[in-house]
């Protein structure tokens, strides 16, 4: 229960830095996507299922307040908590070149994504100005985030573990 109320916290959280505080400190518009940084850290942490879920309510909130479909943004990063999930088996807390890794090739999928499917469908051709000036930049902003982020999702995430087995043990 500890777990889902904050995890729920963290989407909170990661969603209002991402939608008000950094728009703050945005640089030529383009904020950190802390909601990717959160959904792949978890996906990685502790597998597909909780990837997945997370992935979706964040998606879910960006739905909410700046889709123009429902649903569009929460299969997107429901699909990217899957993926990264599958690196769980891999999983290693004191290595970070990996999650940082995965975290900037989820960014740039998503931002691929949303190019493809809001854009190009649209008539708009020009992937290589969209690149440079959104994707890219985007990437960029995120991996210097989740270089900051990314220790203490890793260290809340090991103290819900801890606490977890350690009441789990008073029931063996």
């Amino acid at each position: 229960m500890l777990r889902k109320i904050i995890v729920a916290l963290l989407i909170m959280i990661s969603f209002l830095l991402e939608s008000a505080v950094f728009q703050h400190f945005a640089m030529a518009g383009i904020v950190p996507k802390f909601i990717i940084i959160l959904t792949s850290s978890f996906g990685f942490m502790r597998g597909e299922k909780e990837g997945m879920t997370i992935g979706f309510f964040c998606g879910f909130l960006s739905d909410v307040f700046y889709g123009d479909v429902l649903g569009f943004y929460a299969l997107i990063l429901t699909y990217i908590g899957y993926i990264n999930g599958k690196f769980s088996r891999i999983f290693y807390p004191e290595d970070i070149k990996l999650p940082i890794a995965l975290i900037v090739v989820s960014d740039l999928s998503y931002g691929m994504i949303c190019y493809i499917l809001l854009f190009l469908l649209r008539g708009r051709f020009d992937f290589l100005y969209f690149f440079t000036k959104v994707i890219l930049p985007e990437a960029l902003y995120t991996i210097v985030a989740a270089v900051f982020v990314y220790p203490v999702i890793l260290k809340i995430n090991q103290k819900l573990e801890a606490r977890e087995k350690r009441s789990a043990q008073k029931f063996v």
